[in-house]
């Protein structure tokens, strides 16, 4: 088992209200596997996403990761655990504009000193896996929203991640782009990636081997897909 969340609680306090974003959360995911969180607005998946991201903390509750406790690791060491073992695929692409398509990609490497002709193989074969290589030298701004996404996918696996974690990947796309980001998706799954993505698309989540609905802070459907 890749990842066991066991009665994971986040609470947020002000001075005069606590709200729960999550409630109990027990939770398996196997190496491999392609999980995709649906619920409405509010009901914790984005905060769900966050802590398996190591993005937030849980303020209670267990989260391993193969064999590590990843709630005892100080913030220097969760970096680090980032660094080594996650990819991000964000609605929002998140790529930096004053850099072309294989610099943004190349970062993720940069900053785990990878040397410089190994990025650039790895940065190349990314590019391949998603389609992207002919706009290798060009700037974000010059790329449609789906190839935008499309390197965003490259950038999150040229590390090689034992996770990849997705947040409304299709969110900002048209049908096709969206249906074309799902494709890749389901391609690197089949290759071998763990996958969990929070989507609102039901027919996207029918894409995944398994998908979980969440309620309040709670999961209260998991099922396997007939795909």
């Amino acid at each position: 088992m890749l990842i066991h969340l066991s009665r994971i609680q986040r609470l947020y306090r002000s001075d005069e209200v606590e709200t729960t974003a999550l409630h109990d959360i027990e939770l398996e995911i196997a190496l491999g596997e392609f999980l995709a969180i649906m619920g409405p607005s509010g009901c914790g998946k984005s905060t769900l996403l966050n802590i398996l991201g190591t993005i937030d903390r849980p303020t209670a509750g267990s989260y391993r990761f193969g064999d590590e406790e990843l709630t005892k690791l100080n913030e220097a060491a969760l970096a680090r655990f980032r660094r080594e073992n996650l990819g991000y695929i964000f609605q929002s692409f998140n790529l930096i504009d004053e850099l072309t398509i294989e610099e943004n990609i190349e970062l993720a490497l940069v900053y785990r000193h990878i040397p410089k002709p190994e990025r650039r193989k790895r940065v190349a074969q990314a590019m391949d896996r998603v389609g992207i290589a002919h706009r290798a030298r060009h700037y974000p701004s010059q790329l449609s929203g789906g190839q935008q996404q499309r390197a965003a996918i490259a950038r999150a696996i040229v590390g090689e991640p034992r996770l990849i974690l997705a947040d409304e990947p299709t969110g900002n796309l048209d049908t096709e782009n969206g249906t074309q980001v799902m494709d890749i998706l389901q391609t690197l799954n089949n290759e071998g990636a763990t996958i969990i993505m929070v989507t609102h698309s039901p027919s996207h989540a029918d894409l995944a081997r398994r998908r979980v609905d969440m309620l309040d802070g709670q999961i209260v459907i998991s099922v396997r897909n007939a795909i």
